[in-house]
């Protein structure tokens, strides 16, 4: 039978008020003796300890399982200000001697309001000060969000953080409205459900603090990015201001009071990558290492070969694109199998992505695989940074021909039109009769009046053209459809290209270029916001806005979205002219 693992954990709450009490305990999975105590420097034990035991037992499929613990536990209360380190302590387990693990406490200085008050509540901050006549001032409760980082680069990750500051005691939590997040990639750090409320002084006064959001942005613009205010709802129960006489003697009768929160909003300066960006760029910002490696060297024909390569550290994981890896003219490549492994940090995601390239050489001789680049954006030196694989030497032998897999491979010798073949003329001859005469022929006369009707008309199109031209808005509004229908066009060409990158911006321009020209609103002031408000004012269906709304949160997106199937980008394509299309016939009724 394997012996259960003994383990030996101190717990304590991270920040105190100095002179107010606070538990250390102690927890043993085992029965054990001789517990000893570190050095307590900066507090005073005042009680302890006392022991406590508890006992659980749990059956799943018929298998019984039972865990028992012993808690010990002090009451401590700090002396000095500042910050403490409790050691660990020791206690002995069947003839062994186990260690738990340290603890850092910081000891706060009491709220200058509350001494000589603490009697009324002690171990409440702020409760000489707290809310009382059934309402609940500015400094008793708030939400503050705080930024890890005010001036970041383009790509690079920073953390939100709205947290909870509250002297009060809280009773119920009511509607919550977290701000939009408009021009970041968003990924939401985990919080625990079960987290404890931890003190913390601000602005010289001590504060019960809980995080109730915490989110990881990368920014996918240069320029001042403003974070709107977020709004929270939530009950308190505060003094009412009226007593009563119970047999306990006179009590203070407690009111629920609804508050509603406001966070601060926050602007934050986001840079421009700097010039000089490597041709291989591959829109990674962060701190990075490069591992390449092959499957083999030394293969037969029609025999796969692998070259792997995985990138590893903390940046915008996903928003990285492939590097290129350039196989010879004779190998058969296929897609890139991807496989991530990255968790969401406060600093970025952190983790790696492994990327592996398949190719099948498909005659013998001997091949070289180019270097491989990777070239990344290193925020903390402000500059670039290039890594490289080696240079891959193949030899490839014979092959068995049975291998060869059925495809659609062919050899690098392509069949050129009119050079190698040249086109069949098909369909019969047109002859004419040698006495037939042009001139004086109702064709000849037309070829005088046809280009002087044609002047007039000319001249009298070119009038119409230069008064409708006079009124510059005018003429932008009835020409916002030909514009984006054009913008399109060249998407549509960076679409057959495979050009993800430029195909995106290309429709994104359409899309703002076609409701700037439309709703006479320069492009430098347009947003998401004042487009949605102008087409609701002009009776514009919501589902038709919305449909605008996610497409342009598609495209701002799949810019920098490490893979993206051309599939997805020709069903963004129709869709866009689809939805222009019935723009346009909507704000012509109009």
């Amino acid at each position: 039978m394997l012996r259960a693992q003994v383990t030996f954990r101190a717990s304590a709450p991270n920040a105190v008020v100095k002179g107010e009490q606070f538990r250390l305990s102690y927890t043993l999975n085992k029965e054990g003796k001789d517990l000893r105590l570190p050095d307590l420097k900066g507090f005073e034990v005042l009680f302890g300890p006392s022991t406590s035991r508890s006992y659980s037992q749990t059956i799943v499929n018929g298998k019984s399982t039972s865990e028992s613990s012993v808690t010990y536990t002090y009451i401590l209360v700090g002396q000095e200000e500042g910050t403490f380190t409790i050691e660990p302590a020791s206690i002995t387990v069947d003839g062994s001697n186990y260690r738990s693990n340290s603890l850092t406490v910081k000891v706060l200085p009491p709220d200058k309001v509350t001494e000589g008050n603490q009697e009324n509540d002690p171990g409440s901050p702020g409760s000489a000060s707290r809310a009382e006549g059934g309402t609940v001032s500015a400094n008793d409760a708030f939400i503050r969000a705080i930024v890890s980082k005010e001036n970041v680069y383009e790509q690079e990750g920073f953390t939100v953080t709205f947290r909870l500051y509250t002297t009060l005691n809280i009773t119920n939590l009511g509607k919550i409205e977290f701000p939009e997040f408009e021009g970041f990639m968003v990924e939401e750090v985990p919080i625990a459900s079960n987290q404890q409320l931890q003190l913390e002084r601000y602005n010289g006064r001590n504060y019960y603090t809980a995080d109730l959001k915490k989110t990881l942005l990368f920014p996918q613009r240069s320029g001042k990015i403003t974070i709107p205010s977020g709004r929270l709802e939530m009950v308190f129960s505060v003094p009412s201001g009226k007593r009563v006489s119970t047999f306990f003697g006179t009590q203070e009768v407690m009111a629920d009071v609804k508050k509603a929160l406001v966070t601060n909003p926050l602007t934050i300066n986001v840079k421009p990558l700097p010039e000089g960006k490597p041709l291989n760029f591959s829109n990674a910002v962060g701190t990075f290492t490069f591992t390449p490696s092959i499957s083999t060297e030394q293969t037969r024909a029609n025999e796969p070969v692998t070259v792997t390569l995985e990138i590893s550290g903390t940046g915008n994981m996903k928003l990285i694109r492939n590097p290129e890896v350039k196989f010879p003219t004779n190998f058969e490549g296929y897609d890139p199998t991807v496989t991530n492994n990255f968790q969401v940090t406060t600093n970025g995601l952190t983790g790696s992505r492994k990327i592996d390239y398949l190719a099948i050489p498909r005659y013998e001789g001997n091949y070289e695989i180019p270097p491989v680049e990777f070239s990344y954006f290193d925020p903390n030196s402000h500059s670039y940074k290039t890594l490289k694989s080696p240079a891959y030497s193949l030899q490839i032998a014979k092959g068995d021909p049975s291998k060869v897999s059925a495809s659609s491979y062919v050899n690098q010798q392509n069949v050129r039109v009119e050079q190698d073949i040249r086109f069949l003329k098909t369909g019969e001859p047109q002859y004419h009769y040698r006495d037939s005469y042009f001139v004086g022929t109702t064709g000849y006369w037309l070829w005088y009046l046809l280009p002087l009707l044609g002047l007039i008309l000319f001249y009298l199109f070119n009038r119409k053209m230069a008064r409708e031209n006079a009124d510059v808005a005018r003429m932008r509004t009835r020409k916002a459809n030909k514009m984006a229908i054009r913008r399109l066009k060249l998407a549509e060409k960076f679409l057959k290209e495979h050009n993800k990158e430029k195909f995106y911006d290309e429709v994104l321009r359409a899309l703002w270029g076609y409701f700037s020209d439309k709703l006479s609103i320069p492009v430098a002031s347009l947003t998401k916001d004042n487009i949605e408000k102008e087409l609701s004012d002009y009776g514009v269906e919501q589902t038709l806005i919305d449909r605008f709304m996610q497409i342009l949160d598609t495209c701002e997106f799949a810019r920098y979205a490490p893979a993206e199937s051309d599939t997805a980008m020709d069903r963004l394509y129709d869709e866009t002219v689809d939805a222009i299309g019935k723009m346009e016939s909507k704000l012509k009724r109009k």
